[in-house]
Parts: structure tokens; C-alpha cells; sequence
């Protein structure tokens, strides 16, 4: 039977490389595990990746600064808008103190009933800290953050779209939604898959701004990744998801730490399913110890490992 275990990892395009080691490192307070390249086209951009302690699945945030190319994007809506983050309940007024004290604006809110912090990376994309009690992940230690105010990982996406009723019967119909639909204003939110954190989707009806980037452009959402399991699981769903109709999904892409398959939904934002295979993980190339200290390439890019570092702008991560 086929199954989507919860949220893997979430993607962004964002502008300069140091502004957002800084945010997430220095601001947030997450680890930083891995330093490479897009693997997609011929401009080398960087694609960094930060996560929880751990980094496994539905921890990690990744990046790729779009800024140094000249290339930006366009908010809007029918795209994924919001980074929802988890951290505790109880450290929402840490967060609102620390943010302030790096000059970032941040303003409280309350949705489904539950207080939130809502804030905006330096390239403009939303983020959202949402609390929550007994999340297991572990936040990291090692960084500017006291670990228990630091976050445990992935919350959810949140999408807008012109028609969100379409979203949500995507979900329902063929993407393994739990069922529980929770409405409140114009935003209704479910999860999907088997995990009880990490996997919250909200739709938000936004039929007042234009459409928004679905290509790379620095300012915009890229994708959400959700852990398939194993590599005979996803090849399982995408069949069924192209079974019903839905065909704009691509082949099979190895990504060396995880290999993964992309799929358009009908509301407009793009999901990934993604497997961290047996020869995968963040620590295929780099000891668990040492993450994110080293370049790494994949092997069609190692030839080109000077010229690719000459292009690229160089980031100090605070150690």
C-alpha cells in the first residue's frame, strides 16, 4: 500500500549566500550540515542546507541564493508563501525578544486557535515559529540558540491559491491527506502522511495578488519535500498520482543525498518526493561530526571545482 511517511525537507530561493547563512545560522540558530551546488543547469548556485540537531527527515531547510545571478522571483499567489517552523510553546516570548533584538519585525498571531510568531527572511519570504507541546526532534546545541528555545524542525507549508479548493481535494483524493480538515478564516490546514509533527499543510484562498514565480528567483519558495520511505514507495505513488490525472511530474533525479521526484500540484505549488536512499544521507560524504565543513560536489561538477569556487561568493559560518 502506498504511503507518505511526512515532511522531509523544505527549499527556498533566496538572495545572498552570507545574509542567509547568518538568518538561519546566526538568527535562528540551526546547524549547518551541507555546502554544494544546484545540480539542475549550467550557473553554479550554491545549495546550502540547515537543519536540527539531527537533520533527519521533516528538520532541514535548504537553500539556493539566487541573488549573486541577478536572477529574483515574484510572491503571489498559487505558489507555497510560508516557512512554518516548530519550536516550543513555551519560548514564543524568547523568540519574539530575540527577533527584535536583530532588528527583525515580527508580530504575534493567532491561528486555529494558537498563538504564532510571524516574521520574514532578509529576501522577503514568510516564516512563522509555531509552538507546540512534545515535539521529539531534537534542536541543535551547538549554536547561538539555547537548545531548549531552538527548533526541532519542519512545521508544515503554507500555500495560497486562487482555487484552494483544488489543493485541498488533491490532497484528499490521491496525496494521502489524514482526513481532519480544521478551518479558520480564509486558511484551512490538514496533514499528510504518517507522522504526527513536521507534515502540517495550510491553504490560504488568495485571489488578490497575481500569480507568483514557479521558476528559481531569489525571494520566492521553491518546493516542499515529503519523505516516501523507500524508493519502491515512491515509484507507488507517483504511478497512482499519474494514475488520476495529475501527469505534470517529473522522472526520477538523484540528488547523492537523496533522490527524489517532482510534482506540480493543481493549486500551483511544488512538492518533492523524496527518499533518502541506503547509499544517501547527509553523512555519504561527510563524517556526522563534520557536517558542512567542506565544498562538496557531485562527481559530473568535480572537474570544475575551481572554476565553480571562483564564481561562487565566499561564506564564513561562525563556528
Amino acid at each position: 500500500m502506498p504511503f507518505i511517511q511526512g515532511a522531509h525537507h523544505v527549499t527556498l530561493s533566496v538572495g545572498h549566500a552570507q545574509e542567509d547563512v547568518d538568518f538561519h545560522t546566526g538568527v535562528l540558530g540551526m546547524r549547518f550540515i551541507k555546502k554544494t551546488v544546484l545540480y539542475d543547469g549550467s550557473v553554479p548556485i550554491y545549495h546550502l542546507y540547515y537543519s536540527n540537531a539531527g537533520g533527519e527527515p521533516s528538520s532541514v531547510v535548504t537553500t539556493f541564493p539566487w541573488a549573486q545571478a541577478g536572477v529574483y522571483g515574484k510572491r503571489g499567489t498559487n505558489q507555497a508563501r510560508e516557512v512554518l517552523l516548530s519550536v516550543p510553546e513555551t519560548s514564543l516570548d524568547y523568540w519574539h525578544k530575540r527577533l527584535t533584538e536583530h532588528n527583525i519585525e515580527v508580530s504575534n498571531a493567532e491561528v486555529f486557535g494558537k498563538r504564532r510568531l510571524q516574521f520574514a527572511h532578509p529576501c522577503g519570504i514568510e516564516y512563522v515559529l509555531v509552538g507546540n507541546t512534545d515535539d521529539p526532534r531534537i534542536a541543535y546545541a551547538g549554536g547561538s540558540v539555547p537548545q531548549e528555545h531552538g527548533v526541532h524542525g519542519i512545521h508544515g507549508t503554507a500555500i495560497h491559491a486562487h482555487t484552494p479548493e483544488r489543493t485541498v481535494e488533491f490532497a484528499e483524493s490521491v496525496f494521502y491527506s489524514q482526513g481532519r480538515l480544521v478551518e479558520d478564516g480564509n486558511r484551512v490546514t490538514f496533514q499528510i502522511g504518517e507522522d504526527k509533527f513536521g507534515n502540517h499543510v495550510e491553504v490560504l484562498g488568495n485571489r488578490t495578488d497575481d500569480q507568483g514565480t514557479w521558476s528559481y528567483g531569489a525571494g520566492t519558495y521553491h518546493h516542499f519535500a515529503w519523505n516516501l520511505g523507500s524508493l519502491d514507495n515512491q515509484q507507488q505513488v507517483k504511478f497512482a498520482i499519474e494514475g488520476a490525472g495529475y501527469t505534470d511530474i517529473s522522472e526520477l533525479k538523484d540528488r547523492t543525498y537523496f533522490k527524489s521526484v517532482y510534482c506540480r500540484m493543481p493549486g500551483g505549488a511544488l512538492f518533492e518526493l523524496a527518499v533518502t536512499h541506503d547509499e544517501g544521507g547527509w553523512d555519504c560524504d561527510e563524517s556526522p561530526e563534520e557536517l558542512g565543513r567542506e565544498f562538496m560536489l557531485p562527481p559530473q561538477f568535480e572537474a570544475q571545482r575551481a572554476e565553480i569556487m571562483a564564481r561562487l561568493e565566499p561564506i564564513t559560518v561562525a563556528s
